[in-house]
């Protein structure tokens, strides 16, 4: 399979979803629109997934058999799944219980940096030889979703219980300051040029808008619900937006900061992912085993690609 992308023609890439209902993560062909295999993490379950910048592996931590705060396993492990042979190849264990969660690539460094959230802190692992190789604290419980500047050098966590975002220095690996936002937040995104960090509200239907140069609430956006997981476009143009109790996507105009556009989705969306061509926002929704293909040159549903029960973490991999 190839998917021609400017530059990059030739290359060979794939969609990862995280299927929760069945433990597997799914390979979609993002031609086809199809799932073309499942991959058991062998444990409970994963949530998340991140892809090796090579495109050859995906990295999955095994969180556990409940959502955030609540009662349930406490998953200690990630795994490293091979893409090409479809097969796990690796695994960091944690050495107790810390529901790993949400995996990231340092955008400078090449770490893969997981939140481990009963630890409230940020663990560090070399890829290369998945090993612990540090932490960052983050001051603060329920640390789910983690996301980095494209600088590598500020890392901003959603603490969904405290409703709170956590602000990182990821050099010197300590926490800088603690920002309330609300009664209780969900997922975390920056935008393009780092400027910017974005959390949904979950008490109230709104889009927190946090100015990363003083750490402040700078505006909140109206949403016909709350909001979910959230995505940029590589323009730095729009926010794409899950909004999930509403079945929708919301398209924020961050010129305007205001929601421009509104989609009507599959059941229960979860996790946006915007290609890095910048022409397809990808969203899963978790309730219909569907992953939603949003075209952003006329924000139309291009086509629904059948997943897993419980479709939820995506990644882009590719070479």
């Amino acid at each position: 399979m190839s998917f021609s992308s400017g530059s990059n023609e030739g290359s060979s890439y794939v969609l990862l979803v995280v299927n929760k209902g069945d433990e597997t993560l799914g390979i979609v062909d993002p031609q086809m629109g199809q799932q073309i295999a499942t991959v058991a993490e062998g444990g409970t379950t994963g949530h998340e997934v991140v892809a090796s910048p090579d495109g050859k592996t995906a990295y999955v931590p095994i969180y556990g058999n409940s959502g955030v705060g609540k009662p349930g396993t406490d998953g200690r492990t990630m795994v490293a799944i091979d893409i090409a042979s479809r097969k796990v190849v690796g695994n960091v264990d944690f050495g107790h219980g810390v529901r790993p969660h949400c995996a990231v690539i340092g955008p400078k460094d090449g770490m893969l940096y997981v939140t481990t959230e009963l630890d409230k802190s940020i663990s560090i692992i070399d890829p290369k030889t998945l090993k612990i190789v540090g932490t960052i604290p983050t001051g603060q419980p329920e640390s789910h979703m983690l996301a980095i500047t494209p600088d590598g050098k500020r890392g901003y966590t959603a603490n969904v219980g405290p409703g709170t975002v956590s602000v990182l220095d990821m050099e010197n690996r300590k926490t800088i300051t603690v920002i309330p936002v609300s009664g209780e937040v969900q997922r975390i995104a920056v935008s393009t040029d780092g400027k910017l960090a974005f959390t949904s509200d979950q008490t109230k239907p709104q889009l927190v808008v946090i100015d990363t140069a003083s750490n402040k609430v700078k505006t909140w956006i109206p949403l016909p619900a709350a909001g979910y997981g959230t995505a940029t476009t590589p323009d730095g143009r729009w926010l794409v937006v899950a909004v999930r109790t509403a079945n929708k996507v919301a398209i924020v105009d961050l010129g305007a900061m205001k929601v421009a556009k509104l989609i009507d989705v599959p059941t229960a969306p979860q996790e946006a992912l915007v290609r890095p061509d910048g022409k397809i926002a990808y969203v899963s929704c978790d309730a219909s085993h569907k992953v939603a293909a949003i075209r952003t040159s006329d924000w139309t549903v291009e086509k629904l690609i059948d997943a897993g029960p419980s479709a939820d973490g995506l990644a882009w991999a590719g070479r």
